[in-house]
């Protein structure tokens, strides 16, 4: 006798096959079959309180699987909702599944219920977006949404699903779910430009490493890693998602000293993050916007953005030609469009019989620079005044973190000063939302973190500000038992925007960025989760203590001291 499924099924069973075990989704109508067929699979279905936060984790889950993670939103403002969250997994090259609800086919530009051109709507923001028109085809349409989701450079994809075709009866067998249908294979680097690279490398008195996101999706990232820096020794910093793929405890780990390393190195090594504002846009000069000098690029520049080396060579790995060379008037002495795992595999059997020697100069300089910061940064953190400053703060919550332990950071200022003082160790231990500086991930990469790696702690640090755009989730967390601990550094202001804004027109002309000390560890304990307020050095470990010791997704509002820590800490 057929299997007749419908086409929720169908989807669901897919998801199935390629390892899916969570679907983040807000409910709608339009998508109900979906879950029907979630059920019959075995896959869990998660729900949260705004589509944004659903598509975030979706987001969450692929950063840390390393798989693409799959979001469900319903038609017209429930997709709409989620486009932010899209977006920002665009910018970081992150593969997603989004799924989205659609009016029956027959009703069509009638004017049916949340009908807009979902389509169009999404093909700028992920590597492809089409509307499936057979029911007989979903199986197909979802397992290509995978293949491009994870080929080449990472990214987005999403699928219109008209509700006639999900709820469409079928027979099973005539709807084939292609297998095999996609590779694991990685892009080697060229040996042309590799030999090149190594001879560069050879040459090298002061060689330094940036090593980016797309080390993310490399084979054993942490251990290739780890063995670049034990054959070679080269000062290396990570940004993006390999942050805490070095290990804080070991020999190479540097986090303060990158400005220096690039105001003075002689050659420069990027593996798989752009030269966009976070690297001066790849330059050997500071630029200001429009190519104009004056306060605003001073105050948005001058600190934030470390520069070039006028005089240094510059290798640049990436999975995608057309970042090469990007934004560097100066151009790259080698270009190389690969892996950045197994780049970084093939300089360190490439570079087996270097003299590392003739480096400790160098790294005794950088690290000199490194120790000075921290040192400087450390008197601060010392300082036991009330109400506590946010280096305190964060220096305190670093205290709970083992390595596998995942901090999430989602605000602006207050997480900037995590960045620099918390040391998670491991595959997304540390995660932010990246280049689009999308405020709001917190929640929903909090909520795929605890799913995914239940023993962990997972810690979000919140800015004020940040805190309020979803607190609701707390809610979905406490209700679906998922248990994490929530740091707000309150300073009743979007500090990062505020500061810039005195610094420009003059506190008397302060406007749109002042908050005041609200108590939303009140909202906590109103969602069913649990609440502290701190505002003394005193009463902060114990609020952390209890807070990790609840069973109950938890909320740490600390009252904080203003700061200069990160005086001018804006890019543009």
């Amino acid at each position: 006798m057929a299997e007749m499924i419908h086409g929720g099924r169908l989807v669901a069973r897919a998801l199935k096959r390629e390892g899916v075990e969570h679907l983040f989704t807000l409910c709608g109508g339009h998508i109900a079959a979906i879950y029907d067929g979630c059920l019959d699979e075995g896959i869990r279905v998660v729900d949260t309180r705004h589509e944004q936060t659903a598509a975030h984790a979706a987001d969450g889950y692929a950063r840390l699987t390393g798989r693409p993670g799959v979001v469900a939103v319903t038609a017209g403002p429930g997709l709409t909702d989620a486009v932010t969250a899209v977006a920002t997994a665009y910018r970081s090259g992150v593969p997603m599944v989004v799924l989205g609800g659609a009016g029956p086919r027959v009703f069509r530009d009638m004017g049916s219920l949340q009908d807009m051109d979902h389509v169009e709507l999404m093909r700028p923001i992920t590597k492809w977006a089409v509307s499936v028109q057979e029911t007989r085809r979903l199986g197909e349409y979802v397992t290509a949404a995978f293949r491009k989701a994870m080929s080449g450079v990472p990214g987005p994809v999403f699928l219109e699903l008209p509700l006639d075709l999900l709820m469409e009866m079928v027979d099973a067998e005539k709807c084939p779910i292609p297998t095999s249908y996609r590779t694991d294979a990685r892009p080697a680097p060229d040996p042309e430009a590799l030999a090149r690279a190594l001879e560069l490398l050879r040459q090298a008195e002061r060689p330094m490493a940036i090593v980016g996101s797309q080390l993310r999706w490399s084979r054993e990232p942490v251990e290739t890693l780890a063995a670049f820096l034990d054959a070679t020794g080269i000062p290396t910093f990570v940004n993006g998602m390999a942050r805490g793929m070095i290990d804080p405890s070991g020999p190479h780990f540097l986090n303060r000293s990158r400005k220096y390393a690039l105001k003075n190195a002689d050659l420069v090594l990027i593996f798989g993050t752009p030269f966009d504002f976070r690297l001066s846009y790849g330059q050997s000069t500071r630029i200001a916007p429009g190519g104009q000098s004056g306060l605003a690029g001073t105050m948005f520049l001058n600190l934030t953005s470390p520069v070039i080396a006028a005089n240094a060579r510059v290798i640049q790995v990436d999975l995608d030609g057309d970042e090469v060379g990007r934004n560097r008037t100066q151009g790259v002495d080698v270009g190389i469009v690969a892996d950045s795992g197994l780049t970084l595999a093939a300089l360190t059997a490439g570079l087996g019989d270097l003299d590392r020697g003739r480096l400790d100069a160098w790294n005794a300089a950088v690290r000199g620079d490194e120790q000075a910061k921290w040192d400087k940064m450390g008197a601060e953190i010392a300082v036991a005044g009330d109400p506590p400053n946010p280096l305190r703060v964060c220096h305190e919550v670093g205290q709970y973190l083992r390595p596998g332990d995942v901090v999430i950071g989602d605000g602006g200022d207050f997480v900037g000063t995590a960045a620099y003082v918390m040391k998670p160790f491991g595959v997304m231990t540390w995660m932010d939302p990246g280049p689009l500086g999308t405020l709001g991930v917190g929640p929903g990469f909090a909520m795929a973190a605890k799913l995914l790696r239940p023993d962990a702690r997972v810690i979000v640090m919140f800015g004020d500000g940040s805190f309020g755009l979803h607190a609701m989730e707390i809610e979905a967390m406490a209700r679906q038992g998922i248990q994490v601990v929530a740091v707000i550094g309150n300073d009743a202001g979007w500090t990062q925007i505020l500061r810039g804004q005195k610094q420009l027109y003059g506190a008397e002309r302060v406007v749109a960025t002042e908050l005041d000390y609200t108590h939303y560890e009140r909202v906590a304990e109103a969602c069913g989760g649990h609440g502290e307020w701190v505002e003394t050095t005193a009463d902060l470990a114990g609020a952390l203590e209890r807070a990790f010791a609840s069973d109950k997704p938890a909320v740490v509002n600390v009252k904080i001291a203003k700061s200069s820590f990160r005086s001018g800490a804006i890019s543009v």
